[in-house]
């Protein structure tokens, strides 16, 4: 692997690390307050939605949402790495050396 390589990948790491501590903070934030709220509201009684049961749950929505986006990003990685392929004639040929 180059040296440039070597650097994009720290540099991902990073971002992704930094992304994860953010995402950790905003759960921790909206647990705390969720916790807060519900201590100080009253329990109130459940809802009778008609065919409320027939809904997805909040988890199966993300996770359809997210099976699907998965499946859309490595179509078009597919996609890419073929065009890559397809065009790879028309790059000059480096030497070794």
């Amino acid at each position: 692997m180059s040296e440039s390589q070597n650097a994009a990948r720290d540099v991902q790491g990073e971002i992704i690390k930094t992304v994860n501590q953010s995402q950790d903070a905003v759960i921790e934030a909206i647990r705390n307050w969720a916790n807060a709220v519900q201590a100080l509201t009253p329990k109130l009684p459940a809802a009778n939605v008609p065919f409320a049961s027939k809904l997805p749950q909040p988890e199966q929505l993300v996770t359809s949402a997210y099976d699907f986006a998965e499946q859309l990003l490595a179509s078009q990685r597919r996609f890419a790495e073929e065009l890559v392929q397809a065009t790879s004639s028309l790059l000059p040929i480096k030497e070794e050396g």
